[in-house]
């Protein structure tokens, strides 16, 4: 496994338990016309996020691992350097395309990471959509676990965007 700090400030042996300390302890209260979720919705968000947060360190990793590889490869063979202009342009465009692919990634564990340091900074407002402080349904962080919208502001704010 990969060395990280964790956004919590815990050791990784707190997290391998399965969950936090801070969202085991939070029990779900209503606030106002809120129902915030309960504890187990919490921790299923919880390790949904440890999972990916995981995955994309793992492809960062792999990412890190093939460009180290390549570059050492290129330094010591002479039979992986292109001669031909086509050859080129295609190494060229692959490297240029994990890149791309890495730099995704990397934005997307920073969102799963800003996800988790608000679960376990405020867990009673983690869910609450940023812009009409309405709840999130379970259901769209169960799919989306970093979510930071209801679905009726996000598609507002996207038309907006295109307009």
């Amino acid at each position: 496994m990969p060395s990280f700090a964790y956004v919590c400030g815990c050791s990784p042996a707190v997290h391998r338990r399965g969950s936090h300390p801070r969202v085991t302890a939070f029990i779900g209260f209503q606030l106002g016309a809120l129902l915030v979720m309960d504890r187990t919705q919490l921790e299923h968000i919880e390790r949904r996020l440890l999972r990916e947060r995981d995955r994309a360190l793992r492809s960062l990793g792999r990412f890190s691992e093939q460009t180290k590889l390549t570059r050492d490869s290129s330094d010591t063979d002479l039979s992986s350097y292109s001669f031909h202009m086509a050859d080129q342009g295609t190494d060229a465009m692959e490297r240029e395309k994990s890149f791309l692919f890495a730099s995704k990634e990397g934005r997307y564990l920073y969102r799963v990471e800003d996800a988790l340091r608000r679960l376990y900074k405020d867990p009673e407002s983690f869910g609450v959509c940023y812009s009409c402080s309405r709840d999130i349904p379970f259901e769209r962080l169960d799919a989306l676990p970093h979510a930071r919208y209801c679905l009726d502001c996000k598609l507002k704010e996207e038309e907006e965007q295109a307009a």
